[in-house]
């Protein structure tokens, strides 16, 4: 057996253990043979969707080699079994990041993707966090993007009150002004079992100073 294969039965055995992840990846450094790793750290994401050692490998070696064929429909897999699997989305958004980059095309069909799984579970604040990332992290506002406003609206009519919608719901009015719909919408917000209740009342507080203007 070669030493990657005697790794592999390592790792197998202490698949959270830092050590054998960084050998493994001396290893690959050295041979320049990465073909096993995406199987395996498949494997090991399967048995244990939240092993950052696994998540951090992959990205690795997705990265280093340019392995970068598939990965969204491998994220997208994970997803159809866990919808709540964090570290499924944050793979999503760097490897979006890595390869097409966002542009406004890119972060339409990503908001379309997202927003499928909103609907899903409206309370899952992962998919919020991924829409509202690419759109502010990336130099735009919410507003120019209608999908996400629209899909607040839409949550908002059928009686959804998702703090996470909520909130955006309320940012998508700030950015257009409409400064009452928003004081209205934090005040909401205030009603929800939060910790974030002073933060809502900054908030409203920084609104009415613009108001006052």
């Amino acid at each position: 057996m070669g030493r990657l294969g005697m790794e592999l039965r390592e790792y197998g055995e202490q698949p959270k253990n830092y050590q054998v992840w960084h050998h493994r990846r001396c290893l690959i450094e050295m041979t320049g043979d990465p073909s096993q790793e995406l199987e395996l750290t498949a494997a090991t994401l399967a048995k244990d969707a939240k092993n950052y050692h696994a998540w951090d490998h992959r990205q690795w070696v997705v990265s280093q080699y340019g392995l970068w064929e598939g990965e969204l429909e491998f994220v997208e897999g994970l997803l159809k079994e866990d919808l709540r699997n964090n570290s499924a989305w944050n793979h999503r958004y760097y490897v979006v990041t890595n390869t097409a980059g966002w542009t406004a095309e890119v972060i339409e069909r990503e908001l379309e993707f997202a927003c499928s799984y909103i609907r899903k579970a409206p309370n899952n604040e992962s998919p919020w966090n991924y829409a509202t990332g690419m759109i502010k992290s990336n130099g735009f506002c919410l507003t120019e993007f209608k999908v996400l406003g629209e899909l607040c609206e839409e949550l908002y009519g059928k009686g959804v009150r998702s703090p996470f919608g909520l909130k955006v719901w309320a940012e998508v009015h700030e950015e257009k002004k409409e400064y009452e719909k928003a004081i209205g919408v934090y005040e909401e917000l205030k009603r929800e079992p939060t910790v974030r209740y002073a933060y809502w009342e900054y908030k409203m507080k920084c609104i009415r100073e613009l108001m006052a203007c």
